[in-house]
């Protein structure tokens, strides 16, 4: 006799009046993992920490109903046929949720997040990915708890059996009951099938994010495509009821057209990877989703055209030199400007590094520009420096006063070198 998989005898544990459902647990662990690791992801990337945490308090809910909704649409039947009852419905905990339904509403809901928290959507995704198709394999052994979602019969030795379970009363509960050790049947693990596919594609979009370090949603996009399709080829396993489109059974209907999809924005998509400062929405407060008032003021300040004055208030405060902020910490609208040039990959801080270096080793041009050497005062006015106005290069401040080498004005051009301007323009500033 042929030694077969074995199913949990049971699936939920009463623990006084609260029962405790290994499904709903899978669930709520494979939502820390992903959270935990997206984290993780999305600093190495270069975005802020807290970005992953603040986004899944909107995407997980809208996820959770969305995929209860995708269910209950594509199984109606159970719900709200001649033998079913529309109550059932709401019992989530009972099993049922659809992926498709559950990346779609918690998409919406991440992207409600990105809006508010000023946050690249499709860069988000690209680092959430491999943890997202994680979190689904673990859900899936939610399923072996519940017995639900297996294949035809089978006698291969990898085969499940699957309990006939009773409650309290002897009445079968195939879900929240006891088994009896009696079986009813042997069957394919489809679940077990797609949790191994799963953990698969994960190993793969982990090594394809590290090798070819591609972003602009592009990884989210192979996460997509290829959970879709491994689970094109395990639903033709499934013989249990279904709806169907065409004589197709809908998920692979589904499968097949999301797939098609996630291939071409693959194809067609901007190339490269977000820089890390198109990652960060410029700092600020991070409420939390239900401090409405907060959020709005949050948006306000860093909408468009808030960025150079928040630069310039941090700055004044803490007497950093100007220069120090445009090459660290660019605005978020600069950023942005760079991803909309194509790639991504094009580093923003390369003219003002050029533009620096020009002027420290283009000594002719410091030492002919005479009044030009003060171009370096605005930045100290505008940004931690002095409030009075720049002055011109040509008054008797401008000379370095332990010199001591010009004492008249006619021609203090002479005494001033190209070392003593650049010390000048480099020196740090007393705020």
């Amino acid at each position: 006799m042929l030694a077969y998989l074995p199913s949990p005898p049971q699936g939920v544990w009463d623990i006084g009046p609260f029962p405790l459902r290994a499904y709903a647990v899978c669930i709520i662990v494979g939502i820390i993992v992903a959270i935990w690791w997206g984290e993780k992801r999305w600093q190495s990337r270069g975005g802020e920490a807290g970005a992953i945490l603040d986004v899944a308090v909107f995407a997980v809910p809208f996820g959770l109903i969305g995929g209860r909704i995708y269910h209950v649409a594509t199984d109606w039947q159970k719900y709200f046929g001649a033998d079913g009852n529309p109550v059932d419905a709401l019992k989530i905990y009972q099993g049922g949720l659809g992926i498709w339904g559950a990346v779609f509403l918690g998409g919406i809901g991440a992207w409600i997040a990105c809006r508010i928290y000023k946050i690249p959507l499709p860069a988000l995704g690209d680092a959430i990915a491999p943890p997202i198709l994680l979190a689904q394999a673990i859900g899936r052994l939610g399923n072996y708890f519940n017995q639900e979602l297996y294949g035809r019969e089978t006698d291969l030795p990898w085969g499940l059996e699957i309990y006939l379970r009773f409650d309290d009363a002897g009445r079968l509960d195939m879900m929240n009951g006891v088994s009896s050790g009696e079986v009813h049947s042997v069957v394919h693990p489809t679940f077990l099938y797609e949790l191994l596919w799963n953990v698969a594609v994960v190993l793969a979009l982990v090594y394809i994010d590290r090798r070819f370090r591609i972003g602009h949603g592009r990884l989210f996009a192979l996460y997509v495509a290829g959970y879709c399709f491994g689970r094109f080829f395990v639903e033709l396993m499934r013989d249990d009821e279904a709806t169907l489109i065409a004589g197709i059974r809908v998920n692979s209907f589904t499968s097949g057209l999301v797939f098609l999809a996630a291939i071409a924005y693959v194809l067609f998509a901007t190339k490269g990877r977000e820089t890390p400062e198109q990652l960060r929405p410029g700092g600020g407060p991070r409420p939390w989703p239900w401090q409405f008032g907060a959020l709005r003021a949050a948006g306000a300040a860093t909408g468009p055209g808030s960025g150079d004055e928040d630069a310039a208030a941090r700055e004044s405060d803490t007497g950093t030199e100007s220069a120090h902020y445009d090459a660290a910490d660019p605005p978020a609208e600069a950023a942005d400007s760079e991803d909309g040039g194509g790639s991504g990959a094009t580093d923003p801080l390369a003219k003002p590094e050029g533009a620096a270096e020009s002027a420290k080793t283009d000594e002719p041009a410091d030492s002919a520009a005479g009044p030009q050497d003060s171009s370096a005062e605005p930045d100290s006015a505008g940004l931690g420096g002095s409030a009075e106005s720049p002055k011109s290069a040509t008054s008797e401040d401008a000379v370095d006063p332990k010199s001591g080498a010009n004492e008249s004005g006619a021609a203090h051009t002479d005494s001033v070198s190209s070392a003593d301007t650049d010390s000048a323009a480099t020196a740090p500033r007393n705020p």
